[in-house]
């Protein structure tokens, strides 16, 4: 099911060392730029993380609409989560609600 809309850190290690893909979570970086998150909807499995990297002056949170989780992104920093259930997760930020992204979450 590749390319995948999103940046997924385990795969240059599973090229590298030749490491067999059996189903070892992953990292899904989005970055928080200029009141952003990029990219805006990404894709992942049960039991991998979302890194939100915030280059942003100002803090945001990632705060999911299904109140599944809500994540505080400070001001230059990061904020992490490990998706727990399969599912569209809709999530916006609670400072910046015109923030807004979407992960699609698979078995």
């Amino acid at each position: 099911m590749w390319p995948r809309p999103c940046v997924r850190t385990g795969v240059v290690a599973l090229a590298i060392f030749g490491w067999a893909s059996g189903g070892a979570a992953e990292t899904v970086r989005i970055d928080v730029d200029k009141l952003t998150f990029i990219p805006a909807q990404v894709s992942a499995h049960v039991g991998d993380s979302v890194e939100w990297v915030n280059a942003d002056f100002v803090a945001h949170t990632a705060t999911a609409r299904n109140k599944a989780w809500d994540v505080t992104i400070p001001a230059k920093g990061v904020g992490r989560v490990t998706l727990k259930r399969p599912g569209v997760i809709d999530y916006y930020c609670r400072f910046h609600p015109n923030m807004v992204g979407r992960i699609e979450v698979a078995e």
